[in-house]
């Protein structure tokens, strides 16, 4: 125990001490001087706007600011492909060098849904079905069938479409619907002003016959007559094929 007082005591003892302490310090500052340099302790830059560019000028503009960049993409409808619609942190938002930016841009591929069965459907129904897949009506068809504004058939790109098939969303289809008319059903021609003969020719070209004739007032000149009144008329909109349709005649 003596010995190692005497030796605390010496000169060897004190200069060993002073050198330990001295590189320790140093070991001290070496490691906190570093970290200050690699983690650039201190200084930061302002993230830039990104957000509206094109991918291609954000990426330019974020590699000049030295700054890493980590993309993810979305699909939207009517929006630009490749337009940066997010990015994370916010602009003006101060960070160090190096730090990634992430960026949310519109795909020019959009995802593709299967096609629901909206077969046997109300046109209002349909449409809301379509609507809620992100899928567009771009045109309605319609074809005698006693079930109105039902849907019968559906196409696209002019082919039938079945329901299950993947198409993309955003696509444009078409509704083939009934107009609420058997198929033997027609349209009520317009009689009025014409001659006997003259009406019985239109009547029997779209499968109608004459039904009763009448008069009006006193006939001088049947030949010079024409009709004045018709049963049933245009407002009837269809009726079926062969029916009768009744005239009045005046001078």
């Amino acid at each position: 125990m003596s010995k190692l007082l005497l030796y605390l005591r010496t000169d060897t003892f004190r200069k060993n001490l002073i050198g330990a302490m001295i590189a320790l310090a140093l070991l001290f500052l070496g490691v906190y001087f570093g970290l200050q340099w690699y983690t650039k302790h201190g200084v930061s830059i302002e993230v830039p706007q990104v957000k509206g560019l094109h991918i291609d000028d954000a990426i330019q503009t974020l590699e000049k600011a030295d700054l890493e960049y980590s993309i993810d993409y979305v699909y939207q409808m009517d929006a630009k492909p490749g337009l940066v619609m997010e990015q994370d942190p916010d602009p003006k938002s101060q960070v160090k060098t190096g730090r990634t930016i992430y960026l949310t841009i519109i795909t020019e591929t959009p995802p593709e849904v299967a096609f629901p069965d909206i077969i046997d459907k109300t046109f209002i129904e349909a449409s809301a079905i379509l609507r809620n897949q992100s899928l567009k009506i771009a045109d309605t068809v319609y074809v005698a069938d006693i079930a109105r504004d039902v849907v019968l058939d559906v196409k696209f790109g002019g082919q039938p479409l079945k329901a299950g098939r993947p198409i993309p969303k955003g696509s444009q289809i078409t509704l083939v619907l009934g107009n609420g008319q058997g198929a033997d059903d027609i349209e009520v021609p317009n009689l009025i002003g014409l001659s006997l003969p003259e009406a019985r020719f239109a009547l029997s070209g779209v499968g109608l016959s004459l039904g009763n004739i009448t008069y009006s007032g006193v006939i001088t000149d049947s030949l010079s007559s024409t009709i004045v009144f018709q049963q049933p008329d245009t407002t009837a909109g269809f009726v079926s094929m062969g029916s009768a349709v009744n005239v009045t005649l005046a001078n």
